[in-house]
């Protein structure tokens, strides 16, 4: 009987190292977790911002029609060889949108390994003279490309002393405007000012057309007009348009 207390004690010894250790275990676990969670966030960063593990290797570009995929590569520049998560891509697509044909552009990061470059490209419709070289101009009045013989079914617009750009926006938005109806009849328009556009029409007649304003209605008032013999339509106010 009398070993039965030193029995008890030993019991509750061993029950409070095996409390202790677990207490120990505990604290332990969560310091090797938050070692293991460390590790991963470096090595993730690592990874990610320094490493060649994740580095650009090809460009992809997509949307051109008259430039080529090596015209694209050359003007972005991407940095090969680089960590993909450091490239900058708003730099890279400012290089690419300084090509003349380049109306929108987006990059994109397409992992593991490649630079994705998505371009949609500027559409002409009209080519102006400038100078003695035919250039394609959009509907935002961008020249952007040149051309060795006027395509057909694009109007041809002339400039006169030099017309700036915001003229050669005017004389984009009129061309737009234009109906089949018209734009058939037009040999070419010439673009002074902004408020300065003329329509030369085949058979030796001439519209004076003003600024871009109203061109839709202009272009009615004009259909009408046409029905009536004259040299000299002039539609700049087109609420009051006379023929000569």
């Amino acid at each position: 009987m009398a070993r039965k207390p030193r029995d008890l004690e030993a019991r509750q010894r061993r029950a409070f190292a095996r409390r202790q250790w677990s207490r120990r275990w505990l604290t332990w676990k969560y310091v090797v977790a938050s070692v293991l969670l460390l590790a991963v966030v470096v090595g993730g960063i690592w990874m990610f911002w320094f490493s060649s593990v994740l580095a650009v290797k090809q460009v992809e570009v997509s949307g051109e029609q008259t430039l080529s995929d090596a015209d694209v590569i050359a003007a972005a520049r991407v940095p090969v060889g680089e960590p993909l998560a450091t490239v900058d891509i708003a730099e890279i697509a400012s290089r690419v949108r300084a090509l003349a044909v380049v109306r929108t552009v987006d990059v994109t990061r397409a992992w593991p390994h490649a630079v994705r470059i998505t371009i949609t490209e500027r559409t002409a419709i009209a080519v102006v003279d400038i100078g003695g070289q035919l250039k394609g101009l959009d509907a935002d009045g961008v020249v952007f490309r040149n051309y060795p013989h006027a395509p057909p079914g694009l109007p041809r617009i002339t400039v006169v002393n030099d017309a700036s750009h915001e003229a050669l926006r005017e004389g984009a938005a009129v061309v737009a405007a234009l109906p089949d109806s018209i734009s058939t009849k037009v040999d070419h328009i010439e673009v002074a000012t902004v408020d300065q556009i003329t329509l030369d029409l085949r058979g030796d007649r001439t519209v004076l057309w003003g600024s871009s304003e109203d061109s839709d209605l202009k272009a009615q008032v004009l259909e009408d007009l046409l029905r009536h013999p004259g040299r000299t339509f002039d539609v700049s106010a087109p609420g009051n348009p006379t023929v000569k």
